[in-house]
């Protein structure tokens, strides 16, 4: 597996592509805006687009869907069906999938958002904005942050050692290093 990033400028925020070296196929995490650097990567390399999976529906991780849609043929996976209506497969709760030849685990965080979803591929787990580096997402309310914490502290601080933290804003992290710091700040 190969993780590529790209950095959406009009929003600082981090779109990835996740890729079975095997199989030639690809995973898009939070298009927020397609460049023509990103479909030559895909292009150039013949990789096979198979799905795009959304951490939660805010525009600059969301609005290359539109162009990526027209271009290829990706199974959308979200916990918000208004991402692609129809087109998107609404994923609730905690569980896994199948996606390029790799298993997808995905857990429902609210707090950010009431549709925050969080991606395990290997030993990456894929944030959104439910956390960066140096802190835990933004939340509207003290409700919503009690109930971030709660879900962070239960589902991705009891994840194995070794996890490497990619955020949906900001540099990638492990998950030991991101613990030391909210330690220190909170």
């Amino acid at each position: 597996m190969k993780v590529y990033f790209h950095l959406n400028i009009e929003g600082f925020s981090n779109c990835y592509v996740v890729v079975n070296e095997k199989t030639k196929e690809a995973i898009i995490i939070d298009p927020g805006k397609v460049t023509s650097n990103l479909i030559s990567q895909l292009e150039e390399n013949h990789l096979k687009l198979v799905a795009i999976l959304v951490t939660h529906n805010h525009g600059s991780h969301v609005h290359g869907l539109k162009t990526l849609r027209k271009i290829y043929n990706p199974k959308i996976f979200g916990a918000d069906w208004e991402v692609a209506q129809n087109d998107t497969q609404v994923l609730s709760g905690d569980g896994k999938i199948r996606l390029a030849k790799m298993v997808v685990h995905y857990m429902s965080v609210p707090g950010h958002t009431s549709d925050s979803m969080v991606y395990r591929i290997g030993n990456m787990l894929f944030t959104g904005d439910v956390l960066s580096a140096s802190a835990y997402g933004d939340t509207n309310s003290s409700y919503s942050e009690y109930i971030l914490r709660s879900n962070i502290e239960t589902k991705i601080f009891s994840q194995t050692e070794g996890t490497v933290l990619m955020p949906g804003h900001g540099p990638p992290t492990t998950l030991e290093a991101l613990k030391d710091l909210l330690d220190k700040k909170f």
